[in-house]
């Protein structure tokens, strides 16, 4: 016996719906905001960064979307100050993943 049949014991009433008959986790909602997102480009110590700032939602949803870009991005970075800093240029890339997840965006340095 499974732990699904265990829950079924359990809770007989419950409908599961599709997503957990699936065993799909559920991407948690960011909170969207008015203002957009600032993705700037700089050089630190002769290293391309892209800076993402101007989020005024929750700062651990903040950490969320950092860690969702790093790993869709494959690439190094932090959150620090209630910034997102990656490794490298991505402005293009992070601009079509943000809109894509509702976000306005604005390019900031050039």
């Amino acid at each position: 016996m499974d732990l699904q049949d265990q829950l079924k014991h359990l809770f007989p009433d419950h409908e599961l719906s599709e997503a957990e008959e699936n065993g799909e986790n559920q991407e948690k909602k960011l909170c969207m905001q008015k203002e957009p997102l600032l993705c700037k480009y700089e050089r630190r110590k002769g290293n391309p960064t892209t800076i993402i700032e101007g989020y005024t939602g929750n700062s651990e949803d903040f950490k969320i979307l950092a860690k969702e870009l790093k790993t869709t991005l494959g690439v190094g970075g932090s959150f620090k100050k209630d910034q997102i800093i990656l490794q490298g240029d991505y402005r293009n890339e992070i601009m079509d993943l943000l809109k894509d997840r509702g976000f306005k965006v604005k390019r900031v340095g050039g």
